[in-house]
């Protein structure tokens, strides 16, 4: 039986189609969503309906953006030239990765991310000229711009603090405390979470409040996803996971790991083995980080090698297989590892590779099957990525579109549009996911050549 924050509403459709302002079939066709499930429903029922402040607690995977941006958008006015929302993100990829999903929405309601790593400065002229309705950020970068004056403290009628529990567990709490008391105008405050904390901060300052719960009681693990363990006869576990990923073939997997530098052996010994892998870990500079989400999510690399940092905020569709190469320290760490595959309605695996003197975590319920590698190997060969990613030197601020990047790269670099895939153009820089067999000869036509009479470079991200 499907959980109950999967069921879709059959009276979605009617109870939003007259809403003001914004048509949110419209929305919905977009973004390829056919209907909103229950925690959806309730939650625009009690933003919209509502004055309460909300805390929704739903799974990883549930759809909690679009449960408060679907809501949030009509709440707005968007003829107005002010930030009136800010929501609390505990990373920049999740900032990212919000700021897209409203965009995509195509609602008229202007956004923008601002978070460490780059020069407020550069954030503040983006602010003056975007004039966005909407400002998705991480603790310390909002309060510096509420301390320069760069957004309007006394303007901002919404909070939102997305994975607050992780923000808390970030070590956030002085910071945000700093930043909700800034805002004496608040109206409404609205928190969500894939874990129940013990108790919300008494500086957020919730008034009468709705709660809606939607995790699940009993399991971490639900029945979308198929559980697996993989005995390793030795302490280093690396060979058995290159034999296990050679076993899966070349479907996505995301390995999981606790340490920076275990991330960077294992990545290092993966790549030697011939796999096309990402690593992602905090310890990496924000292109570095940028690059491997981009390579992992348009289909370049079969790999994500990471620490629990990729547990939150990514939603990348269509990952087949959680490898717990480290053991997941607590349920909630699991809770979010596993979160990352059978997104929606969709199905998944997970697989625990034990050690000699391991033992699987007592908090892992359920039925678990053991995954013999060695029977399942087909053939030693790694499998190879049908796509490439290219970085393009140029983005929104030259004036250049995906369209622009479609022409540039048919014309010059001999592609035809089959062989083009995603393609993410942002301020300064554009990636785009091209046939991995042509990539070579992409860098080597377009080498001088100019994409709307402007040079730029073309490289392989590697």
């Amino acid at each position: 039986m499907m959980s109950k924050y999967l069921v879709a509403s059959k009276n979605m459709r009617n109870f939003v189609i007259n809403m003001k302002d914004v048509n949110i079939n419209k929305v919905l066709d977009k973004l390829g969503i056919d209907s909103l499930n229950a925690m959806q429903q309730e939650s625009m029922e009690c933003m919209l309906r509502g004055r309460n402040d909300v805390v929704v607690l739903s799974p990883t995977g549930s759809g909690k953006t679009l449960a408060y941006l679907l809501p949030l958008v009509q709440m707005l006015n968007a003829e107005s030239d002010e930030v009136q929302a800010l929501v609390i993100v505990p990373g920049r990829e999740l900032a990212m990765q919000s700021d897209g999903v409203l965009k995509s929405m195509g609602t008229g309601i202007r956004s923008q991310a601002c978070y460490g790593g780059r020069a407020a400065m550069d954030e503040h002229r983006v602010l003056k000229q975007n004039r966005p309705h909407v400002v998705f950020g991480t603790p310390g970068r909002l309060n510096d711009h509420l301390d320069k004056g760069n957004i309007d403290a006394l303007q901002i009628k919404y909070i939102i603090i997305d994975e607050f529990d992780k923000c808390l567990e970030m070590g956030f709490m002085n910071e945000m405390s700093r930043l909700v008391g800034k805002l004496t105008n608040l109206q409404r405050r609205f928190l969500l979470s894939a874990t129940d904390a013990e108790q919300i901060p008494q500086f957020v300052e919730m008034r009468r409040t709705d709660r809606l719960d939607y995790l699940i009681d009993e399991e971490p693990l639900n029945d979308r996803v198929e559980v697996y363990r993989v005995d390793s006869p030795e302490k280093d576990k690396l060979e058995t996971l290159s034999r296990l990923l050679l076993s899966l073939g070349d479907t996505q997997s995301i390995v999981f790991l606790n340490y920076r530098e275990s991330v960077e052996r294992t990545d290092d010994f993966l790549r030697k083995k011939g796999f096309v892998t990402s690593a992602f870990h905090g310890g990496l500079e924000q292109r570095q980080r940028e690059d491997a989400l981009y390579k992992f999510s348009n289909g370049s690399a079969t790999v994500l090698v990471s620490t629990d940092l990729a547990s939150r905020g990514l939603d990348i569709p269509h990952i087949e297989n959680i490898i717990h190469y480290h053991l997941p320290n607590t349920e909630d760490a699991l809770v979010h590892r596993v979160g990352r595959t059978a997104r929606w309605d969709q199905m998944g695996k997970t697989f625990f590779v034990v050690g000699p003197e391991e033992h699987m975590p007592e908090f892992v319920n359920g039925q678990c099957s053991m995954f013999n590698v060695q029977c399942s190997m087909v053939n030693g060969q790694c499998p190879s990525p049908r796509m490439a990613t290219l970085y393009i030197g140029k983005g929104k601020k030259d004036k250049i579109s995906k369209g622009d990047i479609v022409g540039y790269l048919c014309k010059k670099g001999g592609l035809e549009p089959s062989d083009i895939g995603k393609i993410d153009v942002n301020d300064r820089y554009a990636y785009a996911a091209v046939n991995a067999k042509k990539v070579h000869q992409v860098i080597r036509l377009t080498q001088g050549e100019k994409i709307k009479g402007i040079r730029t470079v073309v490289e392989l991200v590697r």
